[in-house]
């Protein structure tokens, strides 16, 4: 029996398309294995939101190279595909196959026809959500997809280029695939996109569908306890979808809404057109609708231009929101994106110490927020087994990790009351009463 191995970086709209891959290859009758010598094809997914991405996927590939079995097929999918395009076979000049993110559903073209090269990174919306077979049985967290591509075009951001425009799925298509989630082990539903909240569908009546709708409806399903959405931006928060906060109890009390930097100036370089009184305005709005509500946030410190009063008026933004479980990161250029060509180029070692200065704030207020968790009982959800064998990894409603002693009858869902806590991650214990 023919094996498949795949390796995904990056993002969690990466993660669903490898959960996808794997289904489609099992539906052929091949099984999965980590061992990449084993592999009769090996699947890189990739992702190229920045240029260390990017090289990683290429330095992993020199290695599955030398580890391979010589009649192996090995290639790319996903973003670092769509970027590279046929680059790819002139850097690797035995990849068997480079396929965009929307194309990875044609790749049992090269099974079917091993001594072929396969190349397809075109951008064709939707076809390979009705090209794929559904997975037998969901994770317990399910990822569902509503939208693809982004129209905000940020001027760092290659997006737009490896995922293309926005396109967002029939809502009666993301249904199904909530309910048979739901039908197939999925507590969790949570909806990705990479501009989710913007998700619009108007149906063949007229009628226009929105995030806050699915929401409303993957609630009333029993089997889901929990529902949350990524990645935001701040100008598609919605009234309705901030209502939603309000309303619905299994919409958990957490958000990623990137506001990348706090300098007027470098959001306006970054193509993103939103002022802080703005994305504070939202803030607010959210606060009051849930009041135990906490915000995350993605940062890019070192812009072309970014001045030490841009980068202040990060951190105050930071301070002033006092953000948890954030990101950032040193700005990359990326081909295809204007601020690669932009004058004022920050230096390297600039950007890294700009990015330790607020990682180390961003740590502090995470540090804060767990250790303020000590004592709380809270309603968490069992990813599962750590490495060890000796401890139970839960989720909290605010995504902390939470190291509980291992126990065979650990629920999936189970009251947790958080013991000791640092800057990374919680430990605590069942309730049973």
């Amino acid at each position: 029996m023919q094996k498949f191995f795949i390796q995904t970086f990056g993002c969690q709209m990466n993660v669903y398309d490898g959960q996808r891959i794997a289904a489609m290859l099992s539906a052929r009758g091949l099984t999965q294995t980590d061992n990449v010598a084993d592999a009769d094809i090996i699947i890189l997914n990739t992702c190229a939101v920045r240029a260390k991405a990017t090289d990683k996927v290429f330095s992993a590939l020199g290695r599955v190279r030398k580890a391979k079995k010589p009649s192996a097929l090995f290639g790319i999918v996903g973003c670092v595909a769509r970027e590279s395009g046929a680059d790819a076979f002139r850097r690797i000049p035995d990849l068997n196959f480079v396929l965009g993110p929307q194309s990875y559903h044609k790749l049992p073209e090269i099974l079917d026809n091993p001594d072929a090269r396969l190349l397809n990174i075109d951008l064709g919306g939707l076809e390979k959500f009705d090209e794929l077979p559904q997975m037998t049985r969901s994770p317990v967290v399910a990822y569902i997809p509503i939208q693809e591509g982004c129209n905000h075009c940020c001027t760092y951001c290659i997006v737009p280029y490896t995922r293309g425009r926005e396109v967002s799925r029939k809502y009666d298509d993301v249904m199904r695939d909530v309910v048979h989630a739901a039908n197939t082990g999925a507590v969790e539903i949570c909806f990705l996109g990479q501009n989710v909240n913007g998700y619009k569908y108007t149906d063949e009546n007229g009628k226009l569908w929105r995030l806050s709708d699915l929401i409303r409806a993957t609630a009333k399903l029993d089997a889901v306890k929990r529902i949350r959405f990524t990645s935001s931006y701040p100008t598609e928060m919605t009234d309705d979808l901030i209502e939603m906060f309000a309303i619905e109890p299994k919409l958990l009390p957490f958000l990623n809404m990137p506001i990348q930097s706090g300098s007027p100036d470098v959001l306006t370089r970054m193509n993103r057109p939103y002022s802080l009184n703005l994305y504070i305005d939202i803030v607010d709005k959210l606060r009051r609708a849930r009041p135990d509500i906490q915000i995350s946030s993605d940062f890019i410190v070192g812009f072309p231009g970014e001045t030490d009063e841009d980068f202040e008026q990060t951190m105050q933004i930071a301070k002033q929101i006092k953000y948890i479980n954030s990101y950032s990161f040193k700005y990359s250029p990326r081909p295809h994106t204007a601020a690669a060509v932009m004058p004022n180029q920050i230096p390297e070692n600039i950007k890294a110490a700009r990015l330790a200065k607020l990682d180390g704030y961003l740590n502090e207020l995470q540090r804060d927020f767990n250790t303020a968790c000590v004592g709380r009982v809270l309603p968490c959800l069992c990813e599962g087994p750590d490495k060890t064998g000796r401890h139970m990894i839960y989720r909290t409603p605010y995504m902390q990790q939470c190291v509980v002693d291992a126990d065979d009858a650990a629920p999936t869902m189970a009251n947790i009351k958080i013991t000791a806590a640092n800057k990374a991650s919680l430990r605590g214990e069942l309730v049973t009463e």
